[in-house]
């Protein structure tokens, strides 16, 4: 069976995703969602027009990753898209706060998403394709998002990485770089209303990033950004020097 994995699949971006893949993959067979929360997922699958299989996991527990090889293993399916959408940020400087919150960060932005695509590669063939979402966060550091935009940087960097890898087996691998969306991200990041950044920067809408990044990935691109103001960003990030840059970035 032909199929699409999909994390943070119960809310935000992950949610915008179903219903539209199909479009650009009609192959397609059935949807593998996977988040936390098994209500969550269950309301999200109603969006969906292919069949879904609903996995409760927490990408950060190791356990989780059990989970998955088990039911990969078992069903043994066909990887045609993998998107990578769990992830979380919070607001705060470093050495303030909860710690919870820092390292929660790294686990599910970082270790979460290597373990999903060590887990999935195998069951790929060519022609499949990975979608990795990271940030305008990964183009300089954000004070105050700290660890955050360092953990997009590895998600930008290992996606390329792993495009390169897997090239001689037909398989592609794009990172999204959007910039700040109207979800439930920057709600739980305690972002929306304490940072003068987020209250003046555009916001991409969630349907057209969804929409842009399986046109991307159906592209072989390594990278997508929208909107032009962060294309140029993005541009200007390389340019400057990352002490001058940061001054900008402060969220």
């Amino acid at each position: 069976m032909k199929i699409a994995v999909i994390t943070g699949a119960s809310a935000g971006l992950g949610k915008e995703f179903l219903g539209k893949i199909s479009e650009y993959y009609p192959e397609i067979e059935e949807y593998w969602l996977i988040a936390r929360g098994k209500e969550k997922l269950e309301a999200a699958s109603s969006l969906a027009d292919r069949p879904c299989r609903i996995i409760p996991a927490d990408l950060t527990l190791d356990e989780s990753y059990d989970i998955l090889a088990r039911e990969a293993k078992e069903h043994s399916p066909e990887v045609r898209l993998l998107i990578n959408n769990a992830g979380c940020g919070y607001l705060g400087n470093v050495g303030e706060g909860e710690l919870g919150s820092q390292t929660r960060t790294v686990d599910l932005n970082l270790r979460g998403l290597v373990a999903v695509t060590h887990i999935f590669i195998p069951y790929m063939t060519s022609g499949a394709k990975i979608i990795n979402i990271s940030s305008i966060a990964s183009f300089c550091p954000n004070p105050r998002m700290t660890v955050y935009s360092a953990s997009k940087s590895f998600v930008t960097a290992f996606s390329i990485g792993i495009g390169e890898e897997l090239a001689e087996r037909g398989i592609t691998s794009t990172a999204v770089c959007s910039g700040p969306m109207d979800t439930e991200f920057i709600y739980l990041g305690g972002i929306k209303g304490n940072s003068k950044t987020f209250d003046i920067l555009p916001y991409c809408n969630p349907e057209k990033v969804a929409r842009g990044a399986l046109k991307a990935a159906k592209k072989g691109r390594s990278v997508y950004t929208p909107r032009a103001f962060y294309k140029l960003y993005r541009v200007i990030a390389k340019l400057l020097p990352v002490k001058l840059m940061i001054k900008f970035a402060k969220t």
